[in-house]
């Protein structure tokens, strides 16, 4: 199968940080909320509002940062 369309095979709960490289390809969002985001080929983040709970947001995400991020419980899928 394509990995760009297989389904995740991996996950790790993400603690929001600044400038720790996540490198998912999708994220979960638990808690509703804000996520800033830094997308793999970006270097400043940009802010998702207002983001649902159980939301699956399809993004590379290469940081999730602490500053801008109110959402919580996330989940980086691999």
């Amino acid at each position: 199968m394509d990995p760009s369309i297989a389904p995740a095979s991996r996950a790790v709960v993400v603690t929001p940080n600044d400038s720790a490289i996540v490198g998912a390809r999708a994220l979960y969002i638990g808690t509703a909320g804000d996520v800033a985001i830094a997308l793999q080929r970006d270097v400043d983040p940009v802010i998702f509002k207002s983001v649902p709970a159980g939301t699956i947001l399809p993004v590379h995400a290469a940081i999730v940062a602490l500053t801008g991020t109110t959402a919580s419980n996330i989940i980086a899928l691999f």
